[in-house]
């Protein structure tokens, strides 16, 4: 799977596009406004141009980073142009089942190779959590997609009814590990830190606490024992930040969404 198409340049299509390109493939993007693609058109490895239909041709992987309302006008552009033995269409768009796109796409080939991704924008650094699900006919290449995807981050294939639950936990995540990166380094500021020094100081100790779950296979509560000493400031801090809501927050962060949709 080499030539890896995108149409939109938003926020994840951008994202997408310099994560790639920086994992060595070549990528066409399009957009229908050209001041979004100004930036990515100095990217090495990156050619982008305002026409949706540059981009379909012998594409193997063709990625639709479009608003929802863009979609259909989009796919009743290049519907008919898409190479249906040869290009698997992925979408990012959270609220598009595979059935949705299926039936999208119909009318111009009633086996389409149908996937639903959702990556965060850590994929611009390699770092993205991305999870993939398939329909019938994309299955085949299930490996050749986590492929791609594994150069800029980790890859899970997930069956479809989890597919929200992992938008919410890893997509949305980012953010709320932002948030939580911003919240501490406020509190280093309070502390007497610099707020750029306080914020690099927060980033290093989140990339440590990470590392030593993964590198050994730790839960986080028995990782936990291992930093706190009873009596000691640690404990205390994590005593207060609990009785403040902590845990309950994260959790209710993450509920809250789906309740409401």
């Amino acid at each position: 799977m080499k030539n890896i198409s995108i149409i939109g340049a938003g926020n994840m299509g951008t994202a997408l596009a310099v994560g790639f390109s920086t994992a060595g493939y070549a990528v066409r993007i399009s957009n229908r406004t050209a001041a979004k693609l100004g930036r990515l058109s100095a990217v090495a490895g990156i050619s982008t141009t305002v026409s949706n239909l540059e981009v379909v041709d012998d594409a193997d992987l063709l990625i639709l980073a479009v608003q929802p309302r863009a979609l259909a006008a989009v796919l009743d552009e290049i519907g008919p142009r898409i190479n249906y033995n040869r290009t698997i269409v992925a979408s990012l768009l959270p609220d598009e089942s595979i059935s949705d796109l299926e039936e999208r796409l119909k009318p111009y080939n009633k086996a389409p190779m149908v996937a639903r991704v959702m990556p965060n924008t850590a994929v611009s650094v390699g770092e993205s959590m991305t999870f993939i699900c398939l329909n019938d006919y994309s299955e085949a290449f299930s490996a050749e997609l986590t492929e791609v995807f594994a150069a800029v981050g980790k890859v899970e294939i997930v069956k479809e009814a989890m597919f929200a639950s992992a938008m919410l936990l890893c997509s949305c995540g980012l953010a709320y590990a932002l948030r939580y990166i911003r919240a501490a380094s406020q509190g280093g500021v309070s502390l007497g830190f610099e707020a750029d020094a306080a914020a690099r100081y927060v980033c290093q100790t989140l990339r440590g606490a990470a590392e030593m779950l993964e590198r050994y296979n730790l839960h986080p509560e028995i990782a936990l024992d291992t930093v706190t000493t009873p009596g000691g400031i640690t404990i205390k801090g994590l005593i207060a930040m609990e009785k403040a809501g902590f845990t309950t927050a994260v959790i209710e962060g993450l509920k809250l969404p789906r309740t409401e949709a």
